[in-house]
């Protein structure tokens, strides 16, 4: 640091102008002769406002395309699709993530230390069933099973709860039972499937997993804050993540119910194997909300119920979203090993569960 770097500000200069070295500082523009303020270009007044009204604009002068294009037989389906699936998750989702951000912010981390086995192969069940009582979204599991490691329980039970507490929680299994009304069986090996996956998972992590692959995670916005300002933080953050996914989810499922034809639909349904597998991937690509991905996978009635078994199976355990998140916040070196092997014991269990239940 250069002695000039230290120096303060002259009398009567603003502070801005004296600083530390790669501080950035506001230099106002002079006014021009007159007193008149610099012209600004037109971008600087484009706000909300105006694009709305440019939207409007647009929508009077293109009315009569728009209204014949909205006569479309298969618009109204894709639309009648997408309005259904939207009506029917959009209640849970909401509530799944208020749920999420009170465990988040108002559960002591300590409670879980103290509550869980010292013994790792034993807090491997009990953190999986915890996550029946005490629920999250899993775009909330990641942050909390990151804070749970760094509170010192062991890892393989915090990755059980990051497994379970999305598929297995009250709310889940309620949607799930509202989507498949006629298919009550579905609750159950939906439960039974993902509790297996999570202990299988937490176990195979006490044999073969390494610390070293874990990064220390960090959420400032549930660690920095007040009780309050973190709870609304998480929310904002779980609703814009989880409601952004549900909508493109369930935009690709009306999609595929009216553009792909019928007859490929049936044909991949025809067979077992391949729809099992089709919709596993699926499910990773669409990145569903857990409180909403049983309305989607209720809306493809080609497939088996077996294949839409996995498909709620995987979603809530490995998909695109779970994935980066685990990457942003254990490192790449844990997600790249972790979401590959989640997502093949959750194929084979979700399909042994299946074919016994279903």
């Amino acid at each position: 640091m250069t002695a000039d770097t230290d120096q303060a500000a002259p009398a009567g200069e603003p502070e801005g102008r004296a600083g530390t070295v790669g501080v950035a500082t506001e230099v106002r523009e002079p006014a021009p002769a007159g007193g008149e303020p610099p012209r600004r270009w037109l971008g600087d007044r484009i706000g909300s406002v105006e694009v709305l009204a440019a939207l409007l604009i647009l929508l009077i002068i293109f009315r009569d395309p728009l209204a014949a294009a909205l006569d479309d037989p298969r618009l109204q389906t894709w639309t009648t699709v997408f309005v259904s699936i939207m009506v029917q998750a959009v209640p849970f989702l909401v509530f799944g993530v208020l749920l999420s951000a009170v465990i988040a912010v108002f559960v002591p981390r300590s409670f879980w230390a103290k509550a869980l086995p010292r013994h790792p192969a034993l807090a491997v069940p009990a953190a999986s069933a915890a996550g029946v009582v005490l629920p999250g979204c899993e775009c909330g599991s990641v942050p909390i099973a990151g804070s749970l490691i760094r509170r010192g329980v062991t890892p393989a039970a915090a990755l059980a709860f990051l497994l379970a507490a999305p598929a297995v929680n009250p709310i889940v299994l309620t949607a799930t039972a509202v989507a498949f009304p006629n298919n009550p069986e579905m609750v159950l090996a939906r439960g039974v499937a993902s509790l297996v996956v999570a202990m299988v998972m937490g176990w195979l992590w006490l044999r073969l997993g390494r610390t070293d692959w874990i990064r220390m995670p960090r959420r400032p916005e549930l660690d920095d804050a007040s009780r309050g300002r973190a709870f609304w933080a998480a929310v904002r953050h779980d609703v814009t993540h989880a409601g952004g996914f549900l909508v493109l989810g369930a935009m690709a499922a009306a999609s595929i119910n009216v553009l792909v034809p019928e007859r490929w639909l049936q044909t991949l349904a025809d067979n077992a194997w391949l729809s099992i597998l089709a919709l596993a991937l699926l499910a990773v690509l669409l990145s569903l909300c857990s409180e909403a991905d049983a309305f989607v996978a209720a809306s493809l009635s080609q497939f088996s119920l077996t294949s839409r078994l996995v498909f709620l199976v995987v979603g809530p355990m490995v998909d695109l979203k779970l994935i980066a998140m685990q990457a942003g916040v254990f490192g790449r070196r844990f997600a790249l090993r972790f979401a590959p092997t989640t997502f093949a014991a959750a194929l084979l269990v979700a399909t042994g569960v299946g074919a016994v239940l279903l």
